[in-house]
Protein backbone atom coordinates (compact mmCIF):
# COMPACT_ATOMS: atom_id res chain seq x y z
CA UNK A 1 0.00 0.00 0.00
CA UNK A 2 3.14 2.41 0.51
CA UNK A 3 3.94 2.74 -3.24
CA UNK A 4 0.18 3.65 -4.05
CA UNK A 5 0.66 6.66 -2.23
CA UNK A 6 4.02 7.09 -3.25
CA UNK A 7 2.47 6.63 -6.89
CA UNK A 8 0.06 9.48 -6.07
CA UNK A 9 1.84 12.20 -4.53
CA UNK A 10 4.13 11.74 -8.52
CA UNK A 11 0.74 11.84 -10.04
CA UNK A 12 -0.36 15.04 -8.24
CA UNK A 13 3.01 16.57 -8.29
CA UNK A 14 3.05 16.24 -12.51
CA UNK A 15 -0.03 17.97 -12.29
CA UNK A 16 0.96 20.47 -10.51
CA UNK A 17 3.95 20.82 -13.15
CA UNK A 18 1.37 20.58 -16.30
CA UNK A 19 -0.96 23.55 -14.90
CA UNK A 20 2.09 26.16 -13.64
CA UNK A 21 3.17 25.92 -17.47
CA UNK A 22 -0.45 26.37 -19.05
CA UNK A 23 -0.96 29.96 -19.97
CA UNK A 24 -4.19 31.79 -19.68
CA UNK A 25 -6.16 32.85 -22.09
CA UNK A 26 -8.82 35.44 -22.08
CA UNK A 27 -12.31 34.00 -22.47
CA UNK A 28 -14.29 34.45 -25.97
CA UNK A 29 -17.78 36.17 -25.47
CA UNK A 30 -18.16 36.39 -29.15
CA UNK A 31 -18.33 33.30 -29.90
CA UNK A 32 -21.47 32.54 -27.43
CA UNK A 33 -23.40 35.63 -29.11
CA UNK A 34 -23.24 33.93 -32.15
CA UNK A 35 -24.27 30.70 -31.34
CA UNK A 36 -27.04 32.21 -30.41
CA UNK A 37 -28.34 34.02 -33.64
CA UNK A 38 -28.46 31.04 -36.07
CA UNK A 39 -31.03 29.68 -33.26
CA UNK A 40 -33.13 32.64 -33.83
CA UNK A 41 -33.72 32.17 -37.37
CA UNK A 42 -34.12 28.36 -37.49
CA UNK A 43 -37.15 29.06 -35.39
CA UNK A 44 -38.45 31.55 -37.98
CA UNK A 45 -37.57 29.16 -41.25
CA UNK A 46 -40.05 26.39 -40.35
CA UNK A 47 -42.01 26.98 -43.22
CA UNK A 48 -41.74 23.34 -44.17
CA UNK A 49 -44.92 20.80 -42.76
CA UNK A 50 -43.58 18.65 -40.43
CA UNK A 51 -42.98 15.04 -41.67
CA UNK A 52 -45.65 11.96 -40.18
CA UNK A 53 -43.57 9.65 -38.42
CA UNK A 54 -44.43 5.65 -39.70
CA UNK A 55 -46.21 5.09 -36.75
CA UNK A 56 -48.57 8.26 -36.68
CA UNK A 57 -48.85 7.19 -40.23
CA UNK A 58 -49.93 3.78 -39.19
CA UNK A 59 -52.19 5.33 -36.76
CA UNK A 60 -54.14 7.30 -39.36
CA UNK A 61 -54.48 4.41 -41.44
CA UNK A 62 -56.00 1.80 -38.99
CA UNK A 63 -58.15 4.45 -38.27
CA UNK A 64 -59.64 5.10 -41.49
CA UNK A 65 -60.10 1.52 -42.24
CA UNK A 66 -61.23 0.26 -39.37
CA UNK A 67 -59.86 -3.31 -39.29
CA UNK A 68 -56.90 -5.18 -38.25
CA UNK A 69 -53.84 -5.08 -40.38
CA UNK A 70 -50.81 -6.32 -40.42
CA UNK A 71 -47.11 -4.50 -40.59
CA UNK A 72 -46.72 -5.51 -44.43
CA UNK A 73 -49.85 -4.14 -45.53
CA UNK A 74 -49.63 -1.05 -43.18
CA UNK A 75 -46.46 0.00 -44.94
CA UNK A 76 -48.04 -0.54 -48.32
CA UNK A 77 -51.47 1.51 -47.08
CA UNK A 78 -49.17 4.34 -45.93
CA UNK A 79 -47.68 4.39 -49.29
CA UNK A 80 -50.33 4.29 -51.01
CA UNK A 81 -52.14 7.04 -49.32
CA UNK A 82 -49.05 9.48 -49.32
CA UNK A 83 -48.55 9.59 -45.64
CA UNK A 84 -45.31 7.75 -45.45
CA UNK A 85 -42.69 6.11 -47.53
CA UNK A 86 -39.39 4.66 -46.24
CA UNK A 87 -36.41 6.18 -46.74
CA UNK A 88 -34.61 3.02 -48.38
CA UNK A 89 -34.78 0.74 -45.83
CA UNK A 90 -34.95 -2.51 -46.38
CA UNK A 91 -37.59 -3.82 -43.91
CA UNK A 92 -39.65 -1.26 -43.19
CA UNK A 93 -42.47 -3.11 -41.61
CA UNK A 94 -39.85 -5.26 -38.84
CA UNK A 95 -39.35 -1.72 -37.94
CA UNK A 96 -42.90 -0.55 -37.62
CA UNK A 97 -43.84 -4.08 -36.30
CA UNK A 98 -41.25 -3.31 -33.07
CA UNK A 99 -42.42 0.27 -32.96
CA UNK A 100 -45.58 -0.55 -32.43
CA UNK A 101 -44.72 -3.25 -29.96
CA UNK A 102 -43.05 -0.87 -28.32
CA UNK A 103 -45.49 1.03 -27.78
CA UNK A 104 -48.07 -1.12 -26.45
CA UNK A 105 -45.60 -2.08 -23.84
CA UNK A 106 -44.73 0.91 -22.69
CA UNK A 107 -48.39 2.95 -22.70
CA UNK A 108 -50.44 0.03 -21.99
CA UNK A 109 -54.16 0.46 -22.35
CA UNK A 110 -53.42 4.17 -23.18
CA UNK A 111 -51.79 2.80 -26.68
CA UNK A 112 -53.08 3.79 -29.97
CA UNK A 113 -53.15 0.22 -30.91
CA UNK A 114 -54.36 -3.16 -29.40
CA UNK A 115 -52.68 -6.85 -30.80
CA UNK A 116 -55.85 -8.27 -31.98
CA UNK A 117 -53.55 -11.48 -33.50
CA UNK A 118 -50.26 -12.63 -34.31
CA UNK A 119 -48.41 -9.88 -36.06
CA UNK A 120 -52.05 -8.11 -36.38
CA UNK A 121 -53.04 -5.01 -34.98
CA UNK A 122 -55.96 -2.73 -34.86
CA UNK A 123 -56.93 1.06 -33.78
CA UNK A 124 -57.65 1.33 -29.94
CA UNK A 125 -60.59 3.78 -29.74
CA UNK A 126 -60.66 3.69 -26.29
CA UNK A 127 -57.13 5.53 -26.09
CA UNK A 128 -56.53 9.49 -26.58
CA UNK A 129 -55.22 10.70 -29.98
Amino acid sequence: MATKTKKRTKKTTKSKKTTSSKKTTPKKTATKKAKAEPAKKSATKSAKPKRVSAIDAAAQVLKKTGKPMRAQELITAMAEQKLWTSPGGKTPHATLYAAILREINTKGSAARFTKVERGQFEFNAKAKG
